[in-house]
């Protein structure tokens, strides 16, 4: 999906930054459209690295969720202090079938989203976690 979204808007953006300078100013300005070019390509298989490292884990006491190439992230959100559990899925989501969980806390901090669930997982996910979060509500 986010592949599809870098070319719809690298590619016209490509396109646009060859003809434009190329039939204005002449075809050596035309090398401008390099950039979004070199985006292009380099965007690519860094969303297929960054789409990989996204990870989530359901333990005794809490959910662990780990994500990013280049810096490490790690959130550990405790059963007991979940307040809502979302399930959102945008329109672009909804025609590649996907759905992402959202996680909300009393702490802005800790709020939670995992991307790029397959619906049924992600309804799953959220009766889960909301399961457990009633069990273990902690006390405000």
């Amino acid at each position: 999906m986010r592949r599809l979204l870098l070319l719809v808007w690298l590619v016209p953006l490509t396109i646009g930054t060859a003809l434009l300078p190329g039939l204005l100013a002449g075809p050596a300005w035309a090398a401008f459209a390099l950039l979004p070019l070199a985006l292009l390509t380099w965007g690519w298989p860094m969303l297929g690295h960054n789409w990989r490292s996204w990870r989530y884990a359901e333990r005794a006491d809490d959910l662990l969720i780990s994500r990013g190439v280049l810096w490490r992230e790690e959130t550990v959100v405790p059963y007991g202090r979940l307040q809502l559990v979302e399930v959102t899925s945008g329109p672009v989501e909804r025609h590649f079938n996907l759905a992402s969980v959202q996680l909300h806390t009393a702490a802005a901090a800790t709020d939670a989203r995992i991307p790029g669930l397959a619906p049924e997982e992600a309804e799953r996910l959220r009766d889960r976690l909301t399961e457990l979060g009633e069990a273990r509500s902690a006390g405000l």
